[in-house]
């Protein structure tokens, strides 16, 4: 991850910390800006451990921030898969 070797970063998030802002984000995506949705998150958690997941699953091209700052959920694995199935499609 790129954001670990700008800024010392105190605390990683776990695995159920990363999911929990996913489902929240899935839950209302393209409705808060970062900071809002870190307010509306069902359990507190530290600001810098969710700029690292929010880097995360930026990384992991997961969410997307949209021209307003609003935060989208845009992973679709069954899109993927069916697209990475389809002999009629090639990888450049």
């Amino acid at each position: 991850m790129a954001v670990s070797s700008e800024v010392n970063i105190l605390h990683y998030p776990q695995l159920d910390t990363v999911l929990m802002v996913e489902e929240t984000i899935k839950e209302h995506s393209g409705e808060y800006k970062k900071k809002s949705l870190w307010e509306h998150l069902p359990k507190k958690m530290m600001y810098q451990t969710y700029n690292v997941t929010i880097n995360y699953l930026l990384d992991s091209s997961k969410i997307a921030i949209d021209n307003e700052g609003k935060i989208c959920w845009i992973w679709n694995p069954e899109l993927v898969r069916r697209y990475l199935l389809d002999s009629s499609l090639a990888v450049r």
